[in-house]
C-alpha cells in the first residue's frame, strides 16, 4: 500500500500537468482564431481580383478610387498611411526617449513613479479621445496658423504623435531599465558623468529594445482608424501639402464599408484594403521580432 503511495504523481505534479493542459487548449484556441482571420481576411480580400477582373498591379499602383467608375487605385491610400506613420514616428521617437530617460535616469524616484504611472494610465485612453481631441483642439488651431480648413496631413500627424510617444515612452522605460545595474556601477566607477553613462553605456544597451518601441508605435499609428478619420480629411488623393485633405488606408474602409453592399465592387475593394493593411501590420511585426531577436544576440 505504501509503495504504491510513493509511486502515484503527487498533488504538485497533476496541477502542473492539468495548467500545461490549460496553457495549451489557450495557445490552440489564438492559434485558431488567428489563423481564422488570415483565412477569412485573404478570401475576401482576393475576391476583388479574381471576380472583377482588377489586377493586383493596377490595383496597387493606380491613383483614382472610384468605386462606382470601378476605378480602384490604392496607392494614394498606402502612401498617405505611410507619410502620417513615418513623420509621426520620426517626431514621437526624440520626445518619447527623452521622457524615457527623465523616468529612468534623471527625475527623483517619487516623480519617476508619479510620471510613469501617468504615462501608463495615459496609454489606455481610448483612440477616440485623441480623435475628439484633435477635432476639437487641433484642427482650429491649424486653421487659425495656416488658413484652410484645418483637416489634412498636418492634423492626422500631430494627432498620431500623441498617441504613439505614450506607447513609444512606455516601451522604452521598459527597456531602459532593463540595462543593468552592474553597467551604471561600472561606468561610474571608470569617472563618466551622467550623460556620458547615458550616452555610452545605457542608450547603446537599450538600442534594440527603443527600435522595437518605435515599430511597435508606427504600427499602432498604421492600423489607426477613428482619430486619423476624424481630422484628415477623407480625401482620396495623393498626398501634396501637410494642410491638404487625405486619406488613409483605415480611414477609406471605415467611412465606406457602412456605405456598400456586401458583394459588390465597392465592398470587394475594401476588403482589398484591410488586406493590404493586414500584410503592412504583419510585417511591422516581423520587423519588431526581428530587431528584438538581433537585440538580445
Amino acid at each position: 500500500m505504501t509503495k504504491h503511495k510513493l509511486l502515484q504523481p503527487s498533488k504538485e505534479s497533476r496541477q502542473d500537468r492539468h495548467g500545461k493542459c490549460w496553457v495549451g487548449l489557450a495557445i490552440a484556441i489564438i492559434g485558431l482564431l488567428v489563423i481564422t482571420i488570415l483565412i477569412f481576411l485573404c478570401t475576401k480580400g482576393v475576391v476583388l481580383f479574381v471576380n472583377h477582373g482588377i489586377g493586383v498591379f493596377d490595383f496597387m499602383t493606380g491613383v483614382k478610387w472610384s468605386p462606382s467608375e470601378e476605378k480602384f487605385g490604392a496607392l494614394p491610400m498606402i502612401l498617405t498611411s505611410f507619410v502620417v506613420t513615418l513623420v509621426a514616428g520620426l517626431i514621437a521617437l526624440p520626445l518619447a526617449l527623452l521622457v524615457a530617460l527623465a523616468i529612468t535616469e534623471i527625475l527623483p524616484e517619487r516623480f519617476q513613479n508619479l510620471l510613469r504611472s501617468l504615462v501608463e494610465l495615459m496609454v489606455g485612453i481610448p483612440s477616440v479621445i485623441y480623435g475628439f481631441i484633435g477635432l476639437t483642439v487641433v484642427v482650429p488651431q491649424l486653421r487659425q496658423w495656416f488658413g484652410g480648413t484645418g483637416f489634412g496631413l498636418l492634423a492626422a500627424i500631430v494627432v498620431l504623435v500623441m498617441m504613439i510617444f505614450l506607447t513609444i515612452t512606455s516601451m522604452t522605460v521598459d527597456t531602459l531599465r532593463a540595462t543593468p545595474a552592474a553597467y551604471r556601477i561600472g561606468s561610474m566607477g571608470l569617472g563618466a558623468t551622467r550623460w556620458q553613462t547615458i550616452w555610452h553605456v545605457i542608450l547603446p544597451y537599450a538600442k534594440g529594445g527603443i527600435i522595437t518601441a518605435l515599430i511597435f508605435g508606427m504600427a499602432r499609428a498604421f492600423g489607426e482608424a477613428l482619430a486619423v478619420q476624424m481630422v484628415i480629411g477623407n480625401t482620396v488623393s495623393l498626398p501634396n501639402g501637410w494642410m491638404n485633405p487625405a486619406a488613409t488606408l483605415t480611414s477609406v474602409i471605415t467611412t465606406g464599408i457602412g456605405n456598400s453592399v456586401m458583394g459588390t465592387p465597392a465592398n470587394d475593394g475594401l476588403w482589398s484594403l484591410a488586406l493590404v493593411l493586414l500584410l503592412m501590420s504583419l510585417i511591422f511585426n516581423g520587423l519588431a521580432q526581428l530587431t528584438k531577436g538581433r537585440a538580445k544576440s
